[in-house]
């Protein structure tokens, strides 16, 4: 058996598991949830097996009654058993008793709420930090407390990052060569369509249509494009579309798969800003599957200008899928550092912040994404309209790229190589 990788997670789990009485982590499939439960569990039930499933149908107390922690492992194939642990935690289980891995329950499924008893924590493909290419010298911890010392040079470069692109933040997809790693993630998204999706409850009967709007919201990554762009976009020259109905389902299943990742718009704790935008910016699970639904390699990804007839932006696939990965990265660090993050663009479009990285008290990290090895005052433009605009609520500022050395520019703003950007 593999030796288990650490995960950024485990951080966050270390300090709160042993205190609760039941967690659940929440994932997309192949992301590595059984993995990391198992490194805190005692006794493991797999409800994906019948045999399991039957068990605690006939005797729900074994939940109870088995030292802990116990890993319910697939939960959402015996959705019932929410309900048994939420009641169980009612009646008493001891603190790191119960650990849930899985998707949500299928639709019309009656689960009520774990509020208040089962925590929910998400985890994500594996960050850049977490791939093991580079050590990073800047955490994103220090940026948030302010005066972060910015400093280190990587070798990385535009081609690298492509590659990680493409090879994806699953654990067992990641190390295999290109072309199994791309039959993988294809046999990956044809199990989303023709299994999981009748699975949650969402008959699929025109399996080419989803994966086209698939395709298309892969191509609106990083964007904050209409849902009706995306489907016209998924069905073009179709005299009868699918209903809006219809691809409002596709995204709940999707996001009950765990499948979407979008970046809710941020909303100013004080009153500071006016005119926000409220789209959330489209991202996948990972930026993986966003370019194999686009049909795109390393090498097309490379090539200037490819897939200009499918994007549904300004600018190229590739810096929307740059963004994302950038986007993944900053997700897993503040989420460790009990950080929200959002995005930040104007009603009319005058000012765009790719991502804000918000802390507890209301002060905020704006970051920036560029997919070029150097930054110019073009590039920190919107980090400098926000600062002279919210001032001491912005405790730092920086604009990740592309490029070889991390340093602060003379206005104050960090300028960070991927890389070289940690939790």
């Amino acid at each position: 058996m593999a030796e288990y990788q650490q995960r950024i997670i485990d951080q966050v789990l270390d300090d709160i598991q042993p205190h609760l009485r039941a967690l659940a982590i929440f994932g997309p499939k192949g992301v590595g949830k059984t993995a990391t439960a198992l490194q805190r569990a005692a006794w493991t039930i797999d409800l994906s097996l019948p045999a399991q499933r039957e068990l605690i149908i006939a005797d729900p107390s074994i939940l109870t009654h088995t030292k802990g922690p116990v890993l319910v492992d697939e939960w959402q194939r015996l959705p019932e058993v929410w309900d048994h642990i939420r009641h169980a935690v009612d009646a008493g289980s001891p603190p790191g008793h119960f650990i849930i891995a899985g998707s949500s329950a299928p639709r019309g499924a009656v689960v009520h709420s774990g509020a208040g008893r089962i925590v929910p924590m998400r985890m994500r493909p594996l960050s850049i930090a977490e791939r093991g290419i580079e050590a990073p010298t800047v955490r994103l911890a220090d940026l948030l407390d302010g005066g972060a010392d910015i400093h280190g040079s990587t070798a990385l470069r535009l081609v690298d990052y492509v590659e990680e692109i493409t090879a994806s933040g699953f654990p067992a997809i990641r190390p295999l060569p290109p072309r199994v790693r791309r039959v993988e993630l294809e046999a990956y998204l044809d199990n989303v369509v023709q299994r999981e999706f009748p699975e949650q409850g969402y008959p699929v009967r025109k399996p080419e249509v989803l994966r086209a709007w698939l395709a298309a919201y892969a191509a609106a990554t990083s964007s904050t494009a209409a849902y009706s762009k995306i489907l016209d976009a998924a069905t073009p020259g179709l005299p009868s579309k699918p209903a809006q109905e219809t691809t409002l389902a596709y995204r709940d299943a999707l996001s009950s798969l765990w499948l979407l990742d979008p970046v809710p718009a941020w909303i100013p704790s004080r009153n500071h800003l006016d005119r926000l935008g409220q789209a959330p910016k489209h991202q996948l699970a990972d930026p993986a599957l966003a370019a194999r639904l686009l049909g795109l390699d390393a090498k097309a990804l490379l090539r200037a200008e490819q897939g200009t007839g499918r994007r549904l932006r300004e600018g190229t696939i590739l810096g929307a899928l740059f963004e994302h990965l950038v986007t993944l990265s900053v997700q897993a660090y503040a989420q460790a550092g009990e950080a929200p993050v959002g995005h930040l663009r104007t009603r009319n479009g005058d000012h765009e912040v790719d991502l804000i990285v918000q802390r507890s008290d209301g002060r905020v990290l704006p970051i920036e994404v560029k997919l070029a090895d150097r930054v110019t005052d073009v590039d920190v433009k919107h980090l400098l309209w926000l600062r002279d605009r919210i001032g001491d609520d912005v405790v730092d500022a920086a604009v990740v790229y592309a490029g070889e050395h991390a340093y602060r520019r003379p206005d104050g703003i960090a300028v960070i190589p991927l890389a070289l950007l940690g939790p």
